[in-house]
Order: structure tokens, then sequence, then C-alpha cells
């Protein structure tokens, strides 16, 4: 049997999405392993936005997370995270939503990215017209990304200030740097040393006028290893926790194991070449060019043809035995948006159904 076939797969409906736990587990023991101390982790939990997952990782001895949503940063409160970075610059709307989390969970430290003078203002303001303790900020750092952040020849000046505002803390730096991907490991490397050289700069300015070293929060999956050896830095790998087809081609040196797949059937018989299965827009990441959004386990040689809402056209060939009710195990090339399509996941453990998990953290909102 391979280690994707569930047993009572006829007790499923489709298409689903399935997580098998005892592959997580892997994924969390392999992360671990691949840094000196669980304090150096923190992961984002933007992929499994699943309770169970992240109260997996908390058992594991990671305590610190990060999150890209206040529905996200609820679901960490909810499993007694005790620290949570807000990897977003909130507007006002979105601050008061943070400033509820905060009340709602005392024993959570909560932060959140700032870039600019005038957020920062905005923060301080609000901040000090309540009763009780300020907010931790990070500044968010554009190392390369080109999406958020300043850049860090502009930072201090932004860290000088924030020194001044009541109510606000300055906790450290933050920077994604996702646009690092080259496939070789030491091209990997040179590019993340490269991009990151203005950063350390900044850092070790801040400690030459008498400050402790700052915190730098940076690293996806593809980097994180690699931040892993750099002094007081968190690292913030995401995908490893479920894995990808995308990040399994393109990261050759890391082996986590497939934890999440869509189960999918053959639903329509149009053409002697021809099936349709339903894997539509709704069911699959698809962002990317129609070749790149699933791989079939059971039948990697399978090409869609088209791909509509609720339906996958797929060309094969004449004379095949694909019958309606078929399955198909479609691993998908991006798992992270994969898993915000879907409602909760079946879990299976040894070849089982074992349970049902919420995607809770799917919900824009979830109490606050």
């Amino acid at each position: 049997m391979n280690w994707y076939t569930i047993k009572d797969v006829e007790n499923i409906d489709s298409p689903a999405l399935v997580v098998y736990k005892d592959r997580v587990e892997h994924n969390i023991r392999k992360v671990l392993s691949m840094v000196e101390d669980p304090a150096q982790l923190r992961p984002h939990v933007k992929t499994n936005k699943m309770l169970e997952v992240c109260k997996m990782m908390r058992n594991s001895g990671i305590r610190k997370f990060k999150a890209a949503s206040i529905a996200e940063a609820e679901m960490l409160g909810m499993a007694g995270a005790e620290d949570v970075i807000l990897a977003y610059q909130p507007v006002k709307p979105k601050f008061l939503r943070l400033l509820k989390l905060i009340d709602a969970y005392p024993g959570t430290k909560y932060s959140c990215l700032v870039d600019n003078i005038e957020s920062a203002r905005m923060f301080s303001e609000m901040v000090s017209a309540r009763i009780g303790s300020g907010l931790t900020v990070f500044i968010d750092l554009n190392v390369g990304m080109n999406r958020t952040g300043i850049k860090p020849a502009q930072a201090f000046d932004l860290f000088k200030e924030l020194q001044k505002l009541p109510g606000i803390e300055f906790k450290g730096f933050h920077a994604y740097d996702g646009h690092i991907r080259d496939y070789d490991l030491s091209e990997r490397i040179a590019h993340c040393d490269r991009d990151f050289k203005e950063a350390e700069e900044l850092r070790n300015k801040i400690q030459s006028e008498g400050h402790d070293l700052p915190l730098l929060v940076a690293g996806g999956t593809p980097t994180f290893a690699i931040h892993s050896s750099k002094q007081n830095t968190e690292c913030c790998p995401g995908t490893f926790i479920f894995w990808d087809k995308g990040y399994h081609d393109a990261l050759p040196e890391q082996d986590f194991q497939y934890a999440g797949l869509v189960l999918t059937r053959v639903i329509s018989l149009p053409a002697e070449d021809k099936i349709c299965i339903d894997l539509g827009h709704k069911s699959i990441a698809s962002e990317n060019d129609l070749q790149k959004r699933a791989y079939f386990l059971n039948h990697p040689d399978l090409k869609p043809l088209g791909q509509s809402e609720e339906h996958l056209v797929i060309e094969v060939a004449k004379g095949h035995n694909f019958k309606i009710g078929d399955i198909l195990y479609a691993l998908p090339i991006h798992i992270c948006p994969t898993v915000a399509l879907y409602d909760r996941a079946v879990i299976v453990k040894d070849g089982e159904v074992c349970d049902t998990w919420k995607v809770i953290a799917r919900d824009r909102q979830i109490n606050y």
C-alpha cells in the first residue's frame, strides 16, 4: 500500500483536503532537528490554519509563532502560544481587532509590524489611550521582496523615532525573503547573504550605539536553515508542516514529507480520450500555469486540458481504464492557498480516517 492510500476512502466525499497526521509529526521533528534550539523557530501558521496543528507544534516545544491574519493570530491565542507576531502592518480597523486580541488572550504576547512613522504614531495614540501595557513592534525591512517594508538604509531613522513614542516598544526587525529561491543551495546562501548585508549592518550599527543586538525575524522555508546560524535570529518556515510538490522540486536538500493532499474523483467521461474530475479552481490553488497546479500521485502522467470552478478536464489515452468514481490523489504544487479553500480537513493515520479538523483560520474572523 502506498503511503497516501486510504483504506476507508469510499466514506470520504470529494474533493477533500486530507492531512496525514503521522507525517505532520515527522515534519515537526524534522524542523526541530534543523536548528540548535527550538527557541530559534517561529513557524508561520498561514500554511496550516488549524488549531490542532498549532497545538502539535506547541506540544513539541515550539512556543513562538508568526501569523498573517487576525484570525490566525487568534487561533494561536486559543492554542496557548506564548509569543505571536502579526506579520502585517495593520491599518486602523485591523489594529482595533489586534487590541481586542491582546485583551482576550493575556497569556499570549502579541506584536505587529511597522514600516513608517505615520502608522507608528497611530499605534502609539491608540495604545496610550488604553489602561495597561504597551505594544511591541517589529520594523519591517524590505530586503528585496519589494512588497512591504522599509529599506534597511532608511530604517535607522525610524528606529530612533520609535524610541520617542509612548506605548510603543521596539522589539526587533522582521524581513521576509520569499524571493530567494535559488535551486542550488550554495547560490541560495550567497543570494541570502547579499540581500541581508544591509540588514546586518543596520543591526550592528544599533549595537555599536550601546543597544543590544536587535532581534531579526527572517526566513521562510527556503532560507530558514541559512538564517538559523545567525546571532539573535528567529526563523519562520511555514510550508514545511504539510510540504508540497513546488518546494519538493525547488528545494532538493530539504526532505520533509508530503503531509497534505486533495482527494478527487472521476465524475465524467466526456470523450474517449478525456476524463473529468471534481478538482476545480475552488478545490486547489490555481495561480500557477494549468500544468503546475496538481501532481497526481497514483497517475503521474496525467495532463490537464482545462479547469473551471468545479471541474478539471484531463487528457488520457484512448482505450484507458478509468471509470466513474475512480480516486485520484492530487498533490498540490502550492499547498498554502489550497488549505484556505477548505472548511475542514480529513485526518488520516496508519492509512485510516481518524478525525476531521476545522480549518479554523480560513475564516476572516473567529471571534475578534
